[in-house]
């Protein structure tokens, strides 16, 4: 997906080369993909446009032709935000949806055929979940809930009757890796397609068409927004095939991507990945000093040894996000509440991935049905932001001394 980069002429006009951005790192992936200063006069950001309506001159364009026709389809701004996020993620192409979810659901109905049945992990994002356990049994698609250490014993649980499995890699509460590369070996033995979502590593850290993965799903919300202002999510296709499914559904079900969010979503990836090895730093100074604390019951953060799947994390992944939870010992509620109510750098809130540090305790919104989930207490879930790790640390200690209060 090499898009021409402009530079300057002698004379003042834009010249044009076309690097190939996949020689670059990826770190200069984020700087140079979707630009194209010589398309709008030498800016370096691509334009916004809100328009709806599109002017065509030949009547004979209205129909049937590859040409843009509306507004909805996206314009130059969202062209770039796909153009980048192939760039980072790899694929054939991306499909931009209103938020996370939506690109979840995209892809879902991508795949879907009533009377069949979808393989999902039992450690998926909740509204994930809800969607499978609502509109698609409302439409006659089974969902079998599986345990996201199935690994290649999936084929056990692969028929004629599968439609699709989806993954989730880590579960965004509980964090279990799962074998992506095993099971989707496992699904395409069956022509059964496999959609992971893989938000936590924001498509830096976690490679998923080199591990048999046909849709993947990211929550552009999260970090390559990284600034708590924009919803946005894609699904990015493995194959032209895959991409031109994608998109038929896309345009099926009349969505669209904000040409302004586009824009925030975009201009958050060219620091991505500057972002991320702060945080993923800081989450880790941060998990190993909680390791040490007598109050906490375990930590579980991947790329922590301690964790059951630091292994499969280690071989799969080249990085870790900000994103980790930690067990306490049981404590009373009246502790778990002043230790969260007198926390100043941290703030409790859903969502994660911005530059601000998040806590969340996620009890209520843990659901298992095919294996058990225990934890010794209340499980919490951080999300570490761009505050100084000694500032975050003091924040903890603060709390985990309130528990016993």
């Amino acid at each position: 997906m090499g898009r021409q980069i402009g530079y300057a002429h002698c004379d003042g006009r834009l010249m044009t080369k076309r690097p190939d951005l996949n020689g670059f790192r990826a770190e200069t992936r984020l700087a140079l993909a979707g630009r194209d200063p010589a398309r709008f006069d030498g800016a370096v950001n691509p334009p916004v446009h809100r328009a709806t309506t599109l002017v065509i001159p030949d009547a004979g364009d209205l129909y049937h032709t590859p040409k843009k026709t509306y507004g909805l389809e996206g314009m130059a701004i969202q062209e770039a935000l796909r153009e980048a996020l192939v760039a980072i993620e790899g694929g054939a192409d991306a499909t931009l949806a209103p938020s996370g979810l939506a690109a979840c659901t995209l892809a879902l109905l991508t795949i879907a055929e009533a009377g069949r049945e979808l393989l999902v992990t039992d450690s998926v994002y909740g509204p994930t979940r809800r969607f499978c356990d609502t509109a698609l049994k409302r439409l006659g698609v089974r969902t079998r809930y599986i345990d996201p250490r199935i690994g290649a014993g999936i084929a056990d649980l692969v028929s004629d009757g599968t439609c699709g499995v989806f993954l989730e890699s880590p579960g965004s509460l509980t964090l279990e890796v799962q074998d992506v590369a095993a099971i989707a070996a496992a699904a395409h033995a069956k022509n059964v397609p496999v959609i992971l979502d893989n938000t936590w590593s924001a498509g830096m850290y976690f490679k998923p068409f080199a591990h048999g993965v046909d849709l993947s799903v990211q929550a552009l919300t999260k970090y390559q927004s990284g600034h708590a202002d924009a919803f946005m999510g894609a699904v990015i296709a493995a194959t032209p095939d895959w991409a031109k499914r994608v998109t038929a559904t896309y345009k099926q079900l009349g969505l669209g991507a904000s040409p302004d969010d586009a824009y925030l979503v975009l201009r958050g990836m060219r620091t991505m990945a500057v972002r991320l090895e702060r945080q993923s730093a800081s989450a880790l100074q941060i998990g190993r000093w909680l390791e040490t604390r007598p109050e906490v019951a375990r930590v579980t953060h991947p790329a922590l040894p301690s964790h059951p799947d630091h292994e499969l994390w280690a071989r799969d992944f080249t990085g870790a996000s900000g994103v980790f939870a930690f067990a306490l010992k049981p404590c009373a509620p009246e502790g778990l509440k002043a230790m969260l109510g007198g926390l100043s750098v941290f703030a409790t809130g859903f969502s994660w991935g911005g530059y601000e540090s998040l806590i969340v305790p996620t009890d209520e919104n843990i659901t298992r049905t095919a294996i058990p989930w225990r934890a010794e207490g209340p499980l919490l879930r951080l999300s570490v932001g761009l505050e100084h790790p000694d500032d975050l640390i003091a924040d903890l200690e603060g709390g985990l001394a309130r528990l016993a209060r």
